[in-house]
């Protein structure tokens, strides 16, 4: 059971340590320059998002806005599970946002200089995950990300906050729909030791 009552919105500044941040770096590069690495996604539409990707668990497909078992809008590869680790890292930030959570789905995005992600809701996790008001948490890793968290409908307020290196951030209950971005990358911000010049999120959810 948690050990905290569930707060709608949790931002834990420098919650991973340093050996913690080159660790998790490494283990997420991997992936990302692995086989069935990152790519970037193209959205229906037409549009390419400025992030490179890889999914965990599940796969979520740009085009349907669907979650699969293969990266059926891409290359057609099977999905790697979640690791072990990354669930329990996942589990512990929750539950010190006051959930009782373990993830099944991670997100690997990695932003150069010029990525961004548009105001958007994560809402294609199943209707239960949904409606229990499950969360998703993120960790930030190398530069600094210029974060956009509004409300539940697209024109409410906006506010910007800075994610650093380390950063951990929890949204479920009531604010599990709210809609977020990221509007622009700080250069020179991350730290030398992760031997990354952008930045590298993970999100975690539960389908």
């Amino acid at each position: 059971m948690p050990a905290v009552e569930p707060a709608a919105v949790s931002w834990f500044k420098g919650y991973l340590t340093p050996d913690e941040q080159r660790a998790l770096t490494a283990r997420c590069l991997e992936f990302l320059n692995g086989p069935a690495g990152g790519y970037v996604p193209t959205v229906r539409g037409g549009g390419r998002m400025r992030v490179r990707m890889v999914c965990l668990g599940r796969h979520w497909n740009a085009l349907t806005y669907r979650y699969e078992a293969t990266r059926a809008d891409h290359d057609g590869a099977p999905v790697p599970p979640v690791p072990e680790e990354f669930v329990r890292l996942a589990s512990r930030i929750a539950q010190d946002a006051g959930f009782d959570v373990a993830p099944d789905v991670c997100l690997i995005n990695e932003y150069g200089p010029g990525g961004r992600m548009g105001l958007h809701q994560d809402k294609d996790e199943g209707r239960a995950s949904i409606e229990a008001g499950l969360p998703v948490v993120s960790i930030s890793l190398g530069a600094t990300a210029r974060f956009l968290f509004g409300g539940l409908k697209r024109r409410d307020p906006v506010e910007a906050m800075l994610l650093e290196s380390g950063d951990a951030f929890v949204f479920g209950g009531p604010a599990r729909l709210r809609y977020h971005g990221v509007s622009r990358i700080v250069a020179g911000t991350a730290p030398p030791a992760l031997g990354i010049d952008g930045r590298i999120n993970l999100t975690f959810r539960r389908y």
